[in-house]
């Protein structure tokens, strides 16, 4: 039975779902930063995954990638798949800007959270929601 690794239950909020993944929004407002969790039990690494979830997962992440670069109108998209900290296989999506705290460096570590007021909360969720393909993603 798939289980949310505990760490990403206590750093995000669940946003909705792909047919594959739970969608996450890391509570960090510094960055439109969204986690893709395949939800597999026991996978780490993405070569786990069998051929027909690998594609799936591409299907979600390049969903999600375009409706967050709509949504922010971001200078770049950070996918990364990295689990040092947490194992359970977990995609990064972070939208990045030039003027961000972090540019050009990578988000991990660089300043400290802020988390989200429940308002802001509603309404990022709200709109990523209403930016993916009802077909494809579910509250």
């Amino acid at each position: 039975m798939f289980r949310l690794h505990p760490q990403l239950k206590k750093d995000c909020h669940t946003v909705g779902q792909f047919p594959l993944c739970t969608l996450l929004l890391m509570n960090d407002a510094n960055y439109p930063w969204f986690i893709l969790v395949p939800m597999r039990e026991n996978i780490t690494e993405l070569f786990q995954l069998d051929a027909v979830d690998q594609q799936q997962l591409m299907v979600e992440s390049s969903a999600l990638g375009q409706a967050l670069m709509k949504i922010f109108s971001g200078d770049k998209l950070n996918i990364a798949a990295l689990g040092n900290v947490v194992p359970q296989l977990h995609i990064h999506h972070v939208v990045r800007y030039r003027r961000d705290a972090a540019w050009p460096a990578p988000v991990w570590g660089r300043i400290a959270a802020v988390a989200y007021s429940e308002e802001t909360l509603l309404d990022v969720s709200r709109r990523v929601e209403a930016e993916l393909d009802s077909s494809l993603f579910s509250v």
